[in-house]
């Protein structure tokens, strides 16, 4: 069951402003507020100054005490202090541009949106969110420290999300991040996210998880699961970017926020795609280019066929349309439809788990690998039965 807000869930990215003045400009609107020059006065500027009275006692500052640390902050600031100087070089900030016609006709590159994105390997591959890059016809990764690369389009799964893009640079200068498990998550437990939110890079906030297992909508109509809801601020520009514990692990990959009214800005619900479903989908995505789920070797009856014959057997289930006899369905004997002569298997359950959408289905051979053998729930013949196939 995919779990309802009064709020609306979107993409990070969807009202991200490229360039910079446009994205400041958002920020002073919405904050009211304005940046003071931190640089000191000239030695050429006067100073105010007036003689000291020598009948008064001069005040002599005593020296200042060497903290023990580089500065003086508690142990706690220092360990959140390490923890992000250390996690801020893998970060890096998208930039993204789309081709389209002007007036002219002539073809122009346009400025599309901004992201955020992490270093994967010493190869150079970076991770984001698809929605990040989708549709780009260019695409710039700054680094921590400014340098910029072209990067190409490696792959991508629009089901989860995920995004791979990979940028030629020396592999002593690529600090890759470390992997936690979202398996261990507990509500509570605080996590900080780093991402570039109205083309603010390395901006650091701060929360804790709110709740574990949540469900989202991918690009299609799929769903995400074990999703990882926070209270840490996330702004549009920070969609792909890490969310990190407070070991400075990667557990998640900051993805979509709710939001409420004409607000769509942080009101502190925000969503992470967990880092085992990164761990999952990524290194298929770095071999192939995409993401193929573990597969029985069926093809299944468009949804409103499906519906009318479901409703006339008074079952919930999918339809074969055709089976592969190369696959696991069709070495057990899963049976597809012959049209005028033969209703093919519905299938009911697998593992025990119903499967009433294409969407359930997916979901359930989303958390299996090939190989792995699945208990199928078929209707044939007015009768249920049980065939084991093994998923490839």
């Amino acid at each position: 069951m995919i779990e309802t807000f009064a709020s609306t869930s979107v993409p990070l990215r969807r009202y991200a402003a490229v360039l910079g003045v446009l994205a400041l400009a958002g920020v002073a609107a919405a904050c009211t507020f304005e940046l003071t020059p931190s640089t000191p006065a000239s030695a050429d500027e006067p100073v105010s100054t007036r003689p000291i009275d020598a009948t008064r006692p001069v005040a002599v500052p005593l020296p200042a005490q060497e903290p023990e640390h580089d500065t003086d902050l508690r142990p706690d600031e220092q360990a959140r202090v390490d923890l992000l100087e250390n996690a801020i070089p893998s970060v890096v900030s998208i930039d993204t541009v789309t081709r389209r016609s002007d007036f002219f006709g002539r073809v122009v590159n346009v400025p599309q949106g901004s992201g955020t994105g992490f270093l994967w390997d010493e190869q150079g591959h970076v991770v984001t969110n698809f929605h990040v890059v989708q549709g780009a016809t260019a695409i710039r990764v700054v680094m921590h420290d400014q340098r910029s690369y072209i990067a190409d389009y490696v792959g991508g799964s629009p089901e989860h999300d995920l995004a791979v893009l990979r940028i030629d640079a020396p592999s002593d200068t690529l600090q890759r991040v470390t992997l936690g498990d979202s398996d261990r998550l507990r509500v509570g437990q605080s996590v900080y996210a780093i991402g570039n939110p109205f083309g603010l890079s390395a901006t650091a906030t701060g929360g804790i998880v709110s709740a574990l297992n949540r469900q989202i909508l991918g690009l299609g109509e799929n769903i995400i699961e074990d999703v990882i809801q926070i209270d840490a601020a996330i702004n549009p520009g920070n969609s792909g970017g890490p969310l990190l514990d407070s070991r400075g692990r990667l557990i998640g990959i900051n993805s979509q926020i709710a939001t409420s009214g004409a607000s769509t800005g942080s009101i502190g619900v925000g969503f992470a795609v967990p880092v085992n479903t990164v761990q999952r989908v990524v290194p298929q995505l770095v071999a192939d280019g995409e993401y193929t789920p573990a597969r029985l070797g069926i093809r299944l009856v468009d949804a409103r066929t499906n519906r009318v014959v479901t409703q006339r057997y008074g079952v919930a289930g999918l339809l074969i349309l055709w089976v592969d006899p190369s696959y696991g369905a069709g070495r057990a004997g899963l049976q597809g439809t012959e049209p005028g002569a033969k209703l093919g298997d519905i299938i009911v359950k697998i593992d025990g788990e119903a499967v009433p959408t294409f969407g359930d289905l997916w979901l359930i051979l989303d958390r299996r690998q090939p190989g792995d053998e699945v208990n199928v729930t078929i209707f044939r013949d007015g009768e249920t039965r049980d065939v084991a196939v093994t998923l490839m």
